[in-house]
């Protein structure tokens, strides 16, 4: 427990110093050998913790990729689980909705590698989806409820990126993503119910 602990601090602390290294400087202006000279470890250290260096930005990936599939319970509808989390989610100002500071979703709308990295992770969400609702569906539609639910989340994550890269306050950004979000999820409502 205690080393698992201590593992959690040292994966975290990396994650913050390439956070802070990678906003002041850019993305693509920082080697892992000077984020593991800030943090104070050895660069195995680092790569051992994030295989990719795009990962110390997305240092919730695994997160962001379950995210829809956790939101599946069997108990509701999946138009309706889908569409309660992504508010739920708004109310927190959630990052795996889009939010973040300016700083940081201007980094990464800049960086053709980081762009790269959040489309896979997309991917990732939607073959999560897929699988999660091919226990209720059969394969080919559980592809296609997946591909249209993790598009709606996608179109919302950009609009909210865009709109943080733009400075705009959180509140104002949850106001938009919510109208949004409303409109998205009552056109799939007529072919997904």
């Amino acid at each position: 427990m205690l080393r698992e602990l201590k593992k959690q601090r040292t994966r975290q602390a990396i994650s913050d110093v390439a956070t802070r290294l990678f906003v002041e400087r850019g993305f693509d202006e920082v080697t892992i050998a000077q984020i593991a000279q800030a943090a104070g470890v050895a660069k195995m250290t680092v790569t051992n913790y994030f295989p990719r260096k795009e990962d110390l930005v997305f240092d919730v990936h695994e997160e962001f990729a379950g995210f829809l599939a956790g939101a599946m319970s069997g108990e509701e509808p999946v138009l309706a689980a889908a569409r309660r989390a992504y508010f739920e989610a708004l109310s927190r100002r959630d990052a795996l909705i889009g939010f973040s500071s300016a700083d940081f979703a201007r980094m990464i709308r800049t960086s053709p590698p980081l762009l790269a990295r959040l489309r896979e992770l997309h991917e990732e969400r939607e073959v999560a989806l897929a699988a999660a609702l091919a226990e209720s569906y059969d394969e080919m539609t559980a592809r296609i409820v997946a591909a249209q639910l993790t598009g709606v989340y996608r179109l919302l994550f950009e609009e909210v990126q865009w709109r943080a890269a733009e400075g705009q306050r959180p509140e104002t950004i949850a106001r938009a993503a919510g109208k949004y979000a409303r409109r998205a999820f009552d056109v799939l409502a007529a072919g997904l119910a």
